[in-house]
């Protein structure tokens, strides 16, 4: 049962001294939830399930579609290029036959096709997430969940166009217009959590997060498994339209089922320049819940573990990015059926995350587990850079069965820096970090790629590890300075 947002508005806003203190005022808002609205607008759901659908299908479509778009223009490339993939040469039995020396080509076209897409859709999306995030705030979550469904799937007709004309590769860049310009699946990101930090309080909150991440999991992995097997057994169009099928799904369910949590303003107008004072605001003070003398420690909380979320996501965008195309070529030499494993394999980490964060919080702080979330991916990526086999691969998947502990309890950190009034600002900023990190992290890598094919084909994962001792470093130091821990 979720707990009442009112108990999460009051115990802030006492902190603050903006609600009466006397005993009548806690008896009036703590044992029922007949109020549909509290003080900052926000309206209790009917049921304890929300917006989990709404993340589930959103990234069952995104993660379907990813490996097969890759795919696609993996082919499409060979046959520019005129590179056999029949794989004879280059996975032989015993390999002693030397691969194509034009799959290094056909990789690096590749990449840089993708660089060329996601860098599109990303700097749209960048531009139109914090608006839609800070706008909800006036005009309701429930707006900003159903406009970059229709994106996306305006996006996957796009794609299934392209597909049955054999078009040129140019035209994806106007299916990711179309994404970025719904805010793409960022947008889905910053309304379910914005909307899970309205109806949650500060005890339930982390779970909740991680809750919604191991639904990024779960259709993370059915949709990994279910698009390799589909793609071999009947190529790239069909898989397609279960994606704008999705997508479509996740926008109707919203319209239907889902209820607000802000009342709709009407005087609310879009776009509008002040929704990025909002976020600017924020950022700038560090929250409302500090005092006067708290308040530049709260801002540079809030920055430094920006920072964190930041690199951490740079990191785990920029690797998937990569997954596909070191698992297609030599050594691996891998089909669609192992990338959809190995992709499963990857999003099992989800579920597990969630069952060791649930374990660990019984006797650990929130940092300490956000550090051994770190660790654990830092091994699963170093393993994965040397990887030459499909055993060494999947042990480096193996090793990454906590790594998506540390983006849920940053979220909470930065949920709980603010008042309660301020959480559609925060997880716009936190949206525009995201889009960012999309942004940096598929540029950094699609780049980094094959310019070190030549010296060391899994230098850019090792370079991930690397770049994770920074957040590890951050969140050490702080919760060491703060003698106050979540625990």
């Amino acid at each position: 049962m979720n707990e009442p947002d009112t108990t999460r508005i009051l115990s802030r806003d006492s902190l603050a001294g903006t609600e009466d203190d006397s005993p009548a005022a806690d008896d009036r808002d703590r044992p029922e939830e007949k109020p549909a609205t509290t003080r900052t607008g926000r309206r209790q759901p009917w049921c304890p399930v929300t917006v989990e659908p709404v993340m589930f299908l959103s990234m069952f479509s995104l993660i379907l579609q990813g490996p097969l778009s890759t795919q696609y223009l993996f082919d499409r490339m060979s046959q520019e290029v005129g590179f056999n993939r029949s794989r004879t040469s280059e996975c032989g039995g015993n390999g002693s036959l030397p691969p194509d020396p034009l799959q290094k080509e056909v990789e690096a076209l590749a990449a840089h096709w993708n660089l060329y897409i996601n860098l599109t859709g990303f700097a749209v999306g960048m531009l139109m997430v914090p608006l839609l995030g800070s706008w909800s705030d006036f005009a309701g979550r429930r707006v900003i969940l159903i406009i970059p469904s229709v994106g996306m799937a305006l996006q996957a007709a796009v794609y299934l166009l392209v597909m049955y004309l054999e078009l040129p590769v140019v035209y994806f860049l106007i299916g990711r217009i179309f994404s970025g310009l719904s805010g793409d699946f960022s947008a889905v990101l910053a309304g379910c959590f914005s909307y899970v930090a309205d109806i949650s309080d500060t005890r339930t909150l982390t779970f909740r997060v991680a809750i919604l991440e191991a639904c990024l999991g779960v259709s993370g992995m059915l949709a990994s498994i279910i698009g390799g097997q589909w793609k071999q057994a009947q190529g790239y169009i069909k898989p397609y339209w279960l994606v704008l099928a999705t997508n479509l799904a996740s926008a109707l369910y919203v319209y239907l089922f889902l209820r607000e949590t802000v009342p709709s303003d009407p005087t609310a107008k879009f776009p509008a320049f002040r929704h990025y004072k909002t976020v600017w605001r924020l950022l700038s003070t560090g929250g409302t819940t500090a005092g006067e003398e708290g308040r530049h420690f709260h801002r540079i909380k809030l920055w430094l573990y920006l920072l964190c979320f930041f690199v951490v996501l740079t990191v785990h965008s920029g690797s998937v990015s990569l997954f596909v195309l070191y698992e297609l070529s030599s050594p691996l030499c891998w089909g669609s059926t192992l990338i959809g494993f190995g992709s499963a394999a990857l999003h099992v980490g989800y579920l597990s995350s969630l069952l060791g964060l649930k374990l660990m919080q019984r006797c650990l702080a929130d940092s300490w587990v956000a550090l051994i979330g770190l660790l654990s991916n830092i091994a699963g990526l170093v393993v994965v850079s040397i990887s030459h086999n499909t055993q060494l691969m999947f042990t480096g998947y193996g090793l990454n069965f906590l790594f998506m502990t540390t983006s849920p309890v940053i979220r909470s950190k930065l949920s709980k820096l603010v008042d309660a009034s301020q959480q559609g600002a925060l997880f716009a900023a936190v949206a525009c970090v995201e889009s960012l990190c999309f942004l940096v992290g598929t540029s950094l890598y699609n780049a980094l790629y094959p310019a070190t094919l030549h010296f060391m084909k899994g230098f850019p994962f090792l370079f991930g590890a690397l770049l994770q001792l920074i957040p590890a470093g951050i969140i050490g130091v702080l919760e060491c300075l703060d003698p106050r821990t979540d625990h």
